[in-house]
């Protein structure tokens, strides 16, 4: 089948932040776009969640969530429709930049139980077992799904410190 290639439906987990602008505003817009994304629905989002800088701490705190998408794309299809969105929203990739201020970030942090380690494209996130910022709020819509090779959401939660995460009350 190729990439481009519709599959069987498949649970997605997605990972938004952001910390430029009204990141709240942009990230409930985000949520909109992710439901209009081709081939996908959104099934659930989660609260969002004011939560410290992570890697570059010297920039405001962000705003996460998280958010389970049934979709048919393939992955990397899947990776680019998201990749596509952040653009939309004003995202400017630079190479060899990590963790900065940015208007949107979202990341494939699940694709069902696919263990994936392509250029540009690995899942489950390589960081999501360490990062509170999106296993807060994934825990609080799926806290059962597993992360291949690591466990619950759930458990991997109770693991890492999450002090300094907060939810934002609308």
């Amino acid at each position: 089948m190729s990439d481009a290639a519709a599959c069987a439906p498949v649970v997605a987990a997605v990972g938004l932040g952001g910390n430029l602008g009204d990141a709240a505003a942009t990230l409930r817009e985000a949520l909109q776009a992710l439901d209009r994304l081709p081939a996908t629905r959104l099934l659930r989002a989660s609260p969002l969640y004011r939560t410290p800088a992570w890697g570059n701490t010297d920039q405001p705190d962000f705003v996460n969530a998280a958010a389970l998408l049934e979709t048919t794309l393939p992955a990397r299809a899947l990776l680019d429709a998201l990749l596509e969105v952040e653009r939309r929203f004003g995202r400017r990739r630079e190479a060899g930049t990590h963790w900065g201020p940015r208007e949107l970030d979202l990341d494939l942090l699940l694709y069902g139980g696919a263990v994936l380690d392509e250029p540009g494209l690995r899942v489950p996130h390589p960081h999501l077992h360490e990062r509170a910022f999106a296993l807060l709020p994934l825990a609080r819509i799926a806290p059962e799904m597993a992360v291949p090779g690591r466990g619950r959401v759930d458990a991997l939660l109770a693991a890492v410190d999450a002090n300094g995460c907060s939810e934002i009350v609308p």
